[in-house]
C-alpha cells in the first residue's frame, strides 16, 4: 500500500474501534456514568438496548467473522473480531435466547426481563461468505433523499446487527463531482445546474439523467458532503466497509470542447431524460479525471476497497468503443488510485455481459446478482460470469411499493446449493430491494443466509420468527406468520417476479388496469382469500404482546395488504357495471372503492413511517430559503407521483414508486379515481364514451401543491386494523 494512501486511511481510521474493542470491555455490573467513552459495539447497544446494553461485554475475537456468545444471567458476553461482528452475535443472542427483535422496520424490546438470559454453554457462528453487501444504487432516492444523520446511524446500527459487512455510500457523491470537474474548465454554478436534486441523483450516479428537476444550492452540497462523512466514518467505525461510487466515465456536456483531445460518447436518451456523455475509458484523458476523482474522493470521505461502478447502466451505448477495452480503462484508473480494490458490479439484466468480466482481473470483482430469486433460467452464474465472484442477490421491493412479500423458498433452495457445489463462486450476499424498511421478515430471514449453519427450514424459521418478533410464543402469532409463508412469503421466480404485485388503488385510473407501476406484476402472485385470514389471526394475539412497535408495523402491514387486495376484486366489478350500463349498480361499486380507499388512508394514518407529510417535510427540512424548500419537496414528492417529465411519466415512469401512504392513498389517489368515476358516469348518462383526461397534468399540479399533510401520526393502528377485517367481512 503506498504511504501516502496508507497514512490516509489511518487518519480516517482514527479514534474508531474497527476491530479494538477487546480493547476495554465494559463490566455488566458497571453501567458507565454519562459522558463515558465507550467501544463501538457497546455505544451501538446503548442506542439500541438503552435499559440493558450494559449487562453485555463485548470483547475482541481472533477468527474473521466469528461471533461467540456466552454468559450467565445479567452478564452476556459477545465476541467477534469486528464491532460489527459482535453486533451480529448480539443479534443472534437476542433472536434466540432472550426473544427480542431489532428490525429496519418495527422492534421489540420491552418485554425483556430486567436482568438478561444466560446461555447454558457458548454459541459460535461464522459467517459462510465474506462479503455482506448492502443497498440498492436506487436506495437514497425510493428509501428517502433527505434523511439525516439520526436514521442513519440507526440504520447502520441495524445492517451492522442483521451481519453485514459493506454498505454503499452515496451520499455526497453529488459534492464530489461538483469540486471535481471544477478542475477541468466548468463553473460552479453551471455544475450545480447539472446535478439532479437529490431524490433523483441515483439515476445520475448510474449515467441515465442529469439537470432535473432543479439547480441544487451550495448549502445543500455541503450539508450532503457532511452527511456522507459522517456515514462512512460510522461505517468505519463498526469495522465495515464503505462502498463508494467509483468512476467510469460520466462527464458534464461539451466537455470534449473545453478539453481537447477528449473523446466522448454520446449516450442518447433514457426515459425522456438526455443522458450524459460517457469519457471513451481508453483515454489519457479519461485517466486525468478519474485520478483527479479518486483524490478528491480521498480527500472528501476517506479511501475504501469497494468501489461500485455500473459500465453502460439499462442502455448505455459504448459507440466504437470495445466493451472490453473500456473496462480495462475503468479498472486500470481504480488499481492505480487504490491498488488491490475491488469493483462491484450489479449483476441486471445483460450486465456484466461477458466482455467486461474477460477484460478484468476476476479477483478484483465482484458481482452483485440482482437476479438471483428472479429468473427460472438463472441456474448458473460461474458460467454467465466465467468464474467471477458473485454475490446472491434479492430485489424484492421495486420503488418503494408497500407490498407485503419475497420467494423465501428460492432463498431457502438455491443459496445453500448454489454455495456449496464444486467450483462455486458464490462469494456473499446482496440485500438491495430499491427501497430499504420494508417486509421486517423478509430482511430478517435474507441477512441470516450469510450466518446460518444447515438446511432452511421455512415452516420452522417462520415460527421461531413471531416468537422473537413479538417476545414469546403465541398459536395466534405462528398461525398468522404461517399463512404469510404461505402466501405472501410463500412465491417463487417460477413467475419470473421477484416482488409482489402493487396495489390497483395506486393506478392511473382505467376500468381495465392491472397493475400501477409499468414493470410490476400484472396479477397477485398468491391466494388473496388465503392470504386474508392473517390479519384477524393478528388481531386474536393476546394483549401483553401488542404493545411493540414490530406488532403494530406487522398488523398495519397485513390490514393495508388486505385492503389493497380487495381493489383486485372491486374493478372488475366496476367494469361489469360499466359494460352493462348500469348506473345504479356503477354507483355503489365505485362508492364502495372510494370508501376503502379512505378507510386505507385512515389505516396508514397511525403510522409515522407511513405518513406521505413526513416525506414531504423532511425535504423541506434541507432548505435553506422558501423557494429552494419548495424545490426540494416538489424534487422529493415528484419521485412518487410523475417521477420527472411527461415525456418519461408516459414512457412508463410515473407511479413507478406508488405506495401506500396516509396523504398520498387519501390525496393523488383518491382524487384521480373520484375524477374518473365522475367522468364514466357522466358519460354513461349521456350515452357516450368518457372523454380522454391529461392525467399528467392533473398529477403534476398536485405535486406541486398538494395541500396540508399530516406529519404526526393519529388514531389507532389495532383498532382501525379491526375495522378494515370487518369491513372486508361483510364485503365477502
Amino acid at each position: 500500500m503506498p504511504l501516502a494512501r496508507r497514512a490516509l486511511l489511518a487518519a480516517f481510521a482514527a479514534g474508531s474501534a474497527v476491530a479494538c474493542t477487546s480493547a476495554r470491555a465494559i463490566p455488566s455490573d458497571d453501567a458507565p456514568r454519562a459522558g463515558k467513552a465507550l467501544p463501538t459495539a457497546a455505544a451501538a447497544a446503548r442506542r439500541l438496548l438503552p435499559r440493558h446494553w450494559w449487562q453485555i461485554t463485548f470483547v475482541g475475537g481472533k477468527e474473521r467473522d466469528t461471533f461467540r456468545v456466552s454468559g450467565r444471567d445479567g452478564r452476556v458476553t459477545v465476541a467477534g473480531d469486528s464491532p460489527a461482528t459482535q453486533l451480529t452475535g448480539l443479534n443472534w443472542y437476542l433472536r434466540h435466547v432472550a426473544y427480542a427483535e431489532i428490525n429496519w422496520a418495527g422492534e421489540q424490546t420491552d418485554l425483556l426481563p430486567r436482568k438478561l438470559p444466560g446461555l447454558g454453554a457458548p454459541v459460535t457462528r461464522r459467517a459462510n461468505v465474506p462479503h455482506r453487501f448492502a443497498l440498492n444504487d436506487t436506495n437514497d432516492g425510493y428509501t428517502g433523499a433527505y434523511l439525516g444523520w439520526a436514521y442513519w446511524e440507526r440504520e447502520l446500527d441495524v445492517l451492522a446487527l442483521h451481519g453485514y459487512n459493506e454498505v454503499l455510500v452515496y451520499a455526497g457523491a453529488d459534492a464530489l463531482y461538483h469540486r471535481v470537474f471544477q478542475e477541468f474548465g466548468y463553473g460552479e454554478e453551471e455544475l450545480r445546474e447539472w446535478i439532479p436534486g437529490p431524490a433523483h441523483q441515483p439515476w445520475w450516479l448510474l449515467q441515465n439523467m442529469s439537470a432535473f428537476p432543479s439547480p441544487v444550492s451550495r448549502q445543500l452540497l455541503d450539508a450532503r458532503a457532511d452527511l456522507g462523512r459522517r456515514i462512512a466514518g460510522r461505517v468505519r467505525e463498526l469495522g465495515m466497509t464503505p462502498v463508494f461510487p467509483g468512476y467510469f466515465g460520466t462527464v458534464p456536456a461539451g466537455f470534449a470542447e473545453r478539453d481537447p483531445g477528449a473523446r466522448t460518447v454520446p449516450q442518447g436518451d433514457w426515459m425522456g431524460f438526455g443522458r450524459p456523455d460517457w469519457l471513451d475509458p481508453r483515454t489519457e484523458e479519461f485517466a486525468r479525471v478519474a485520478a483527479a476523482f479518486y483524490r478528491v474522493q480521498d480527500e472528501m470521505f476517506g479511501p475504501s476497497t469497494l468501489y461500485k461502478m455500473d459500465l453502460l447502466h439499462e442502455g448505455g451505448d459504448p459507440g466504437d468503443v470495445p466493451v472490453g477495452d473500456a473496462a480495462k480503462g475503468v479498472e486500470r484508473a481504480l488499481q492505480r488510485a487504490h491498488p488491490g480494490a475491488t469493483w462491484v458490479i450489479l449483476g441486471w439484466q445483460h450486465n456484466p455481459p461477458r466482455a467486461i468480466v474477460d477484460a478484468v482481473d476476476k479477483q478484483h470483482m465482484l458481482v452483485v446478482d440482482g437476479l438471483s430469486d428472479r429468473f427460472p433460467t438463472v441456474t448458473d452464474r460461474e458460467a454467465d460470469w466465467g468464474d467471477t465472484p458473485y454475490a446472491f442477490g434479492s430485489i424484492w421491493n421495486f420503488g418503494g411499493h408497500t407490498a407485503l412479500g419475497a420467494n423465501t423458498p428460492d432463498w431457502a433452495e438455491l443459496y445453500e446449493k448454489w454455495r456449496t457445489k464444486e467450483g462455486s463462486k458464490l462469494h456473499g450476499i446482496a440485500l438491495m430491494p430499491e427501497a430499504a424498511d420494508n417486509n421486517p421478515a423478509a430482511f430478517a430471514l435474507f441477512s441470516e443466509l450469510a450466518w446460518r449453519e444447515g438446511e432452511l427450514n421455512l415452516k420452522a424459521w417462520f415460527a421461531d420468527w413471531a416468537r422473537a418478533r413479538y417476545g414469546a410464543r403465541d398459536p395466534h402469532a405462528e398461525a398468522a406468520w404461517d399463512i404469510l409463508r404461505r402466501t405472501a412469503y410463500g412465491t417463487t421466480r417460477a413467475d419470473r417476479w421477484s416482488e409482489g404485485a402493487d396495489g390497483l388503488f395506486g393506478a392511473r385510473p382505467a376500468l381495465n388496469s392491472v397493475r400501477a407501476a409499468r414493470w410490476s406484476p400484472k396479477q397477485l402472485r398468491y391466494d388473496a382469500a388465503g392470504f386474508e385470514p392473517a390479519l384477524d389471526e393478528l388481531l386474536r394475539v393476546r394483549a401483553e404482546l401488542r404493545k411493540s412497535s414490530a406488532y403494530r408495523r406487522d398488523l398495519l402491514d397485513v390490514a393495508r395488504q388486505a385492503l389493497s387486495n380487495r381493489s383486485r376484486v372491486l374493478l372488475p366489478r366496476i367494469k361489469e357495471a360499466y359494460d352493462a350500463g348500469d348506473i345504479a349498480r356503477f354507483d355503489e361499486a365505485s362508492g364502495v372503492w372510494l370508501s376503502l380507499m379512505d378507510l386505507l388512508d385512515e389505516l396508514l394514518a397511525t403510522d409515522s413511517r407511513h405518513l406521505l407529510g413526513r416525506w414531504v417535510a423532511d425535504a423541506r427540512s434541507w432548505g435553506a430559503r422558501a423557494a429552494e424548500r419548495e424545490q426540494l419537496a416538489y424534487d422529493n414528492l415528484s419521485l412518487l407521483t410523475v417521477w420527472g417529465t411527461r415525456k418519461g411519466a408516459d414512457a412508463g415512469l410515473r407511479d413507478y414508486a406508488n405506495r401506500e401512504w396516509a396523504g398520498l392513498v387519501g390525496g393523488l389517489y383518491r382524487l384521480r379515481w373520484s375524477t374518473y368515476f365522475e367522468e364514466v358516469r357522466t358519460a354513461m348518462e349521456q350515452g357516450r364514451a368518457p372523454e380522454k383526461i391529461d392525467w399528467f397534468a392533473l398529477e403534476d399540479r398536485w405535486t406541486r401543491d398538494p395541500g396540508p399533510l399530516a406529519t404526526e401520526p393519529t388514531g389507532d393502528t389495532y383498532t382501525v386494523a379491526a375495522q378494515v377485517r370487518d369491513r372486508l367481512a361483510a364485503l365477502s
